[in-house]
């Protein structure tokens, strides 16, 4: 993984809350994720098939962006699957992320399934250039 972000270790559940006093266990997909940097920041491309805007939030919390979705396959009316790879109808991932990013500029989109997400970095981790004077 790049050294500006790293994911946070993730054993395929997560709490969630069912009433106010108890959280329960749900089973959940972990989306490959591609992460390149470049000058000016990082950008994650995450696989999240058959998951539309409305059912896909993103959170930063401290120096933790997590990802989470859930996953609409809709079977055709009179139709039932035959066979089904994929079960679980949630994904959800999480990165640590560095103080070197600056996670109140966060911008997403997603489109045919793929959500991109730019995080750039932060104006003091910026490469600037420095003027020489000469006297």
């Amino acid at each position: 993984m790049n050294a500006v972000t790293q994911p946070v270790e993730h054993m395929g559940t997560h709490a969630t809350a069912s009433n106010a006093t108890t959280n329960r266990q749900e089973a959940t997909l972990l989306p490959p994720v591609d992460v390149v940097e470049d000058i000016s920041g990082i950008t994650l491309y995450a696989d999240l098939p058959g998951v539309s805007r409305e059912q896909l939030h993103l959170r930063v919390e401290g120096d933790r962006l997590d990802i989470e979705a859930d996953m609409a396959l809709p079977t055709p009316t009179g139709l039932q699957a035959s066979h089904a790879e994929v079960t679980l109808a949630r994904w959800h991932r999480s990165f640590g992320l560095s103080k070197e990013l600056d996670a109140g500029q966060i911008s997403a989109d997603l489109h045919q399934g793929v959500l991109r997400v730019r995080i750039p970095k932060a104006a003091h981790a910026q490469p600037r250039k420095i003027t020489v004077q000469v006297q």
